[in-house]
């Protein structure tokens, strides 16, 4: 296994929720990570479960900014969403593997194990993304902010150093969609 691939395989286990099977690993995935994920395995080794748990809900599931669908970045709560997770599947399939996770195929955990054994192609395409998301956590002081740290440096390219640069590789972050009826006109009225 190439240094990137334990690195994405490790990175995957740090940012799934910290459950009963992450602590019972724990010991393992820290004598095997690299050293780029130590400061974040020691913060898991310390905290009492119960705390780092708490700390992953606040962290990850109470605010999009925080997002760990990479699907969203780009897309945001929009119908183009669909289309961006069918090519999650599709790049799956092209390397012999079937999404049957749990979660969304573009859920950062998945695509770091898939990334271990295919290479980056899928973390590649959604760099803004984890740009986006590296900042964030960053700014909000969390240790897994390493995790995603480690992961963006493995990319070809510089990380952006700051939000405004991030923001300009993903074009403005994610979208907004205003569904509503306007492209009709109500009968007997013409479009303007």
């Amino acid at each position: 296994m190439t240094r990137h691939a334990l690195l994405y395989q490790a990175a995957a286990l740090c940012l799934a929720y910290p459950d009963d099977e992450f602590r019972e690993r724990l010991p393992l995935l820290t004598a095997a990570a690299p050293s780029e994920l130590r400061g974040f395995l020691e913060y898991a080794t310390a905290a009492e479960p119960r705390e780092l748990a708490a700390h992953y809900v606040q962290v990850f599931d109470f605010k999009n900014r925080h997002s760990l669908y990479l699907s969203w970045w780009r897309d945001g709560d929009t119908r183009r969403r669909g289309m961006a997770l069918v090519r999650f599947k599709e790049v799956y399939r092209e390397h012999g593997l079937e999404f049957t996770g749990e979660e969304l195929p573009d859920f950062l955990p998945a695509v770091l194990e898939f990334s271990a054994q295919a290479g980056p192609v899928l973390l590649t395409e959604h760099r803004s993304g984890l740009e986006l998301l590296r900042i964030a956590l960053a700014d909000c002081g969390t240790p897994y902010a390493a995790v995603v740290e480690a992961v963006c440096a493995t990319l070809p390219g510089p990380s952006p150093k700051d939000r405004a640069e991030a923001l300009a590789l993903a074009r403005s972050g994610p979208p907004r969609e205003d569904v509503g009826l306007q492209p009709f006109a109500l009968i007997g009225e013409r479009p303007s």
